[in-house]
């Protein structure tokens, strides 16, 4: 009992320290190898462990614990079949005790254990609008019990949280990046219309206007040409010289 009591402490230790990885805004490469690492650190029988996402149709293999499993990831995208493709596709885990007897993938099965892989695990990560799967592979046959694909479920599950959190984080800063750009832009503007109403004796709007015009006639963002206008105090090139109404 106490050894059963020790090792759920162990496994409840690791998946915590995974979970605050997750929560802790680290970088997602960080989080995701956190991930595989824990893997195979707690599952006895894993070998090696990998992150892959499906984007659009090709595999990308973002977190792994040796080359073997950007090889074995790779063949299951060459030939269009294997149980994480699967699992990615479906968001079911896909599990196989032994590849030398399950017939469900007759291309990749003898192909992934000439390499010395027998027992493949699949888990879908659990993460919305993303097609990916944490791999768990192991060289010896049934090497993952009821316990071992708990395990999986849960650590997949910390993976998609990490790559939506950071999914998040990407676009609140792409969000932001806009934003301060759309301030920049609004100010050059204001400070090129004040320059052009000063010289030209002209109103707001058409101030505007003569950039407007300037930024067709040249072919150039509108904020480029107040740029242009501010840093120069040269006069926009509109293509004519009448004033705009």
């Amino acid at each position: 009992m106490d050894d059963i009591e020790g090792t759920t402490d162990d496994l409840v230790a690791e998946i915590a320290t995974v979970a605050n990885a997750v929560l802790s805004g680290g970088t997602l490469e960080e989080t995701l190898h956190q991930v595989v690492s824990t893997a195979v650190s707690t599952m006895d029988g894993c070998d090696a462990a990998g992150v892959f996402v499906v984007d659009g149709h090709e595999v990308r293999t973002v977190a792994h614990t040796g080359e073997a499993v950007i090889g074995l990831d790779r063949l299951q995208d060459e030939l269009a079949e294997g149980p994480c493709l699967d699992a990615a596709a479906s968001a079911a885990v896909v599990y196989i005790g032994d590849l030398l007897e399950d017939t469900r993938y007759p291309r990749f099965a003898p192909e992934a254990a000439a390499s010395g892989i027998r027992t493949v695990l699949g888990c879908p990560l659990s993460s919305d609008g993303l097609r990916g799967a944490l791999n768990l592979y192991a060289r010896l046959p049934h090497a993952f019990g009821t316990t071992d694909r708990a395990k999986g479920t849960i650590l997949a599950a910390l993976a998609g949280a990490a790559i939506a959190a950071a999914s998040q984080r990407e676009e609140v800063q792409t969000q932001n990046t806009n934003l301060r750009n759309a301030l920049v832009s609004r100010e050059l503007i204001g400070q090129a219309q004040g320059i052009l109403m000063e010289r030209e004796r002209v109103s707001a709007d058409q101030a505007f206007d003569i950039l407007r015009r300037a930024s067709q006639h040249l072919n150039e963002k509108l904020r480029d040409v107040a740029q242009n206008l501010v840093d120069t105090g040269e006069s926009p090139d509109t293509g004519d010289q009448s004033p705009s109404a």
